[in-house]
């Protein structure tokens, strides 16, 4: 067991913030105060406008590097992300990551959005957004990844990585594959969004984060991912109770090993100890999002800033 004053002293992790209306500049805010207290990153997911809040912490903060974690790309012309993105980069003196991905068929199905064939058209997308002229230097093109060959893509057109919700145990697997078919160096960005609950309630936050990731499962790139890393009798239970229309039944097909696995929960000593673990795994820069058993966003980030 690592003591506390090694955890305390390994670098700070990244935080995951969004913007959510009637709370932006309370968001900003936020982002000021974590660069503050010496946090790694900021990342901002989808959920908002990512590349509004990294435009605006471009601006507010100095030092700490931040990106969108991630946009989706068939959201927007690749031209047109270029130049926001070149935008930001030079502003923020290249603290900037710009993280992209081909989101999921669902999602994009309820935005009208046709999907199209994910590798194909994400190198065609990275392509798009380098040919553009006249925008200044662009930031480092993270993807998002969970399987073999995005990853191996990634290694071949963009900086790095970003997983999300990814398994610590197979996290060593993945990178052990990527770096035997590729020749990318240390410096290859790794990144993963780890859904975290802190409380010494730890089943009140073990349900906090069953009902973050209940949204996941509806997911089938995510469940084939799961598949492959060890849980394939968990994710056909679940694809079976989606079948059958019975998704309150979902929390219950979540084992506590799955659960953590891909989250961190529990006392501020056990989640300590998980984020080394993704250190150890392989990940450069965890990226937490945290959720309170007993508050929302706020609270939550005061429980995080409160353990280190």
């Amino acid at each position: 067991m690592l003591c506390q004053t090694a955890l305390m002293s390994a670098q700070l992790p990244a935080i995951s913030l969004a913007a959510v209306p009637g709370r932006r500049q309370t968001t900003i805010e936020l982002a000021q105060e974590i660069e503050k207290r010496g946090f790694s990153g900021i990342y901002c997911p989808s959920l908002g406008d990512a590349l509004g809040l990294c435009q605006a912490i471009a601006h507010v903060t100095n030092t700490i590097e931040f990106g969108t974690s991630i946009v989706n790309m068939y959201t927007r012309h690749p031209a047109d992300y270029a130049q926001t993105a070149a935008f930001i980069h030079e502003v923020s003196n290249g603290r900037f990551f710009f993280g992209v991905g081909v989101s999921h068929a669902p999602m994009n199905d309820r935005l009208g959005v046709s999907t199209g064939k994910p590798l194909a058209d994400m190198a065609a997308f990275v392509e798009g957004m380098r040919k553009v002229p006249r925008i200044g230097d662009l930031p480092p093109i993270v993807l998002a990844a969970m399987r073999d060959k995005m990853v191996a893509l990634a290694t071949q057109i963009a900086e790095g990585i970003t997983f999300a919700n990814a398994s610590r145990s197979y996290i060593p697997t993945t990178l052990e594959t990527m770096r035997t078919n590729s020749d990318v160096g240390e410096d290859f960005f790794v990144s993963n969004m780890i859904p975290t609950c802190i409380s010494d309630d730890r089943d009140a936050a073990a349900a906090v984060n069953r009902k973050t990731l209940t949204m996941y499962l509806g997911l089938p790139n995510y469940r084939n991912y799961w598949k492959q890393a060890g849980y394939r009798e968990e994710m056909e239970a679940v694809e079976a109770a989606l079948e059958a229309g019975d998704r309150d039944a979902l929390p219950g097909l979540m084992t506590d090993a799955w659960l953590s696995d891909v989250t961190l929960y529990g006392s501020a000593t056990e989640v300590r100890e998980g984020l080394e673990a993704y250190y150890d795994a392989g990940v450069t820069t965890p990226i937490l999002v945290p959720s309170s058993a007993s508050g929302g966003q706020l609270k939550a980030m005061e429980e995080l800033f409160a353990i280190f």
